[in-house]
């Protein structure tokens, strides 16, 4: 608790002493004692079985999703206000999760007042504490859906409110935000939150016994997600690992793929492509360079000008990479950004000359990306740029080379979560001509690199 800023420990004082006074305040009659503990316990494995689902963006970029919302809001229709917010503290419960006291009581405190709220609005539009009989139906679905809706916006002010207190969240305009993933989210969590009406009806039938029926049907979700989480983390490996091997052929591009790989996912989520389409992305920036695997080591670390057979060489790699990868079929879309990622806007790149929006849109993300780690990375030739100077000139270029569009979104994208440049390492006093060589560097703009460009 110390380590935490004083607004953010007194935000967490006050929702905790609001839902313990909650808690004390009651009433409890009309609950079924047995039906509340069957629901709490419901509530606590629930909650514990919670999936970490991967928004797109990286293994930093995930989210943690749960069904406990379906006995939050059976307990809404059950047991009442005052129950649901009993069962909401049982957060508190949840040992299989490595949380501090402070955040298990912040949790606790955040579905009490959530479940405390869906209540009332559920009772005030007339929905009925109890189990809910035939003549409910469906009636009973106009006021269970708005205690949906409460639940979810309260749990959602709670959290903002911590967030902002910390100083991790920043007002905002409406249109940087980044809302498809945040829907996708809410959209998964409706869907269990409307499994609590179903729990609540069944209950009139079987009684306690709807708790088995529905733990085994979140276990089989569980481990449904648990596979898929695994699958996309064995992509994610394999594809890294080819990616080190591009880049042991030289030591000044080490990390090149993935951060070029970090800046497109930074790219295509300020465009608010969906959570797929964001990780194919990723992948196409992660697999950009992998056809230099066929290009001859001398030849990607020679100093000097190439000569126009060592050009025409490296102008192959793109296509050598869609040959090397186009078997995997879970790249999709990234085949195209790998094979096109040199293009430009102008219809002056490779391999195909396609120009303006010819270029598959996610080739016109990876060239944003790879030229902006290029600038801002120290090369055998020169060091490295600031992020500033890297934005100027892919804002310099930007509609001859490179999609404006796609300048601008890593643009928000830096203003907003910032770049971490790689470590500079210092490039060599060989008396080389550093003018020269940045002419011949295979990423720098037109300016820089000029008609000579790899």
């Amino acid at each position: 608790m110390r380590s935490l800023p004083v607004a953010a420990r007194l935000y967490v004082g006050l929702v905790v002493l609001g839902a313990l006074a909650v808690l004390a305040a009651g009433p409890y009659s009309g609950i079924e004692p047995v039906t509340l503990v069957l629901l709490a316990v419901l509530f606590v494995v629930a909650e514990s079985i919670s999936t970490m689902v991967d928004n797109g963006g990286g293994e930093g970029d995930r989210t943690g999703i749960s069904p406990s919302s379906s006995a939050a809001l059976a307990a809404v229709v059950l047991t009442g206000p005052v129950g649901a917010a009993v069962v909401g503290f049982c957060s508190v419960l949840v040992v299989l999760r490595r949380q501090n006291l402070v955040k298990r009581f912040f949790n606790g405190a955040q579905f009490a007042l959530a479940g405390y709220a869906a209540g009332h609005a559920y009772l005030l539009l007339g929905g009925r504490m109890g189990i809910p009989d035939r003549d409910d139906f469906p009636w009973i679905v106009l006021p269970y859906t708005v205690a949906i809706l409460v639940h979810t916006a309260v749990n959602g002010a709670l959290i903002a409110g911590l967030l902002r207190c910390l100083g991790v969240l920043r007002l905002r305009r409406p249109g940087r935000m980044r809302w498809r993933p945040v829907v996708g989210l809410e959209l998964a969590s409706l869907g269990y939150a409307m499994l609590g009406l179903l729990i609540a009806a069944i209950w009139g039938l079987v009684g306690p016994f709807a708790v088995l029926l529905v733990l085994l049907p979140l276990f089989i979700a569980r481990w449904a997600f648990d596979q898929y989480v695994a699958e996309q983390r064995a992509h994610d490996a394999t594809l890294a690992t080819l990616a080190q091997a591009v880049e042991t052929k030289d030591y000044y591009t080490r990390g090149h793929c993935m951060r070029v790989s970090k800046a497109s996912g930074m790219i295509a989520q300020e465009l608010g492509l969906s959570a797929e389409r964001v990780r194919n992305v990723r992948y196409a920036g992660m697999l950009h360079d992998i056809g230099k695997l066929g290009v001859p080591t001398k030849v990607l670390q020679k100093s000097g000008r190439l000569t126009e057979e060592e050009f025409a060489a490296i102008q192959l790699h793109p296509m050598r990479g869609y040959e090397i990868v186009r078997e995997i079929g879970f790249l999709d879309e990234a085949l195209a950004g790998i094979m096109h990622h040199h293009e430009k806007m102008n219809g002056r790149g490779y391999p195909m000359g396609l120009a303006g929006e010819d270029i598959p849109e996610c080739a016109r993300i990876v060239s944003v990306a790879d030229v902006f780690d290029c600038i801002t990375s120290t090369r055998s030739y020169r060091k490295a740029r600031s992020v500033q100077e890297a934005i100027a000139e892919l804002r310099r270029c930007a509609g001859e080379q490179f999609d404006p569009e796609m300048v601008e979104a890593l643009v928000r994208a830096v203003e907003r979560d910032g770049w971490d440049p790689p470590v500079d390492i210092e490039p060599p006093d060989d008396g080389a001509d550093v003018a020269q060589q940045d002419h011949d560097d295979p990423s720098v703009p037109l300016r820089v690199a000029g008609e000579g460009e790899r």
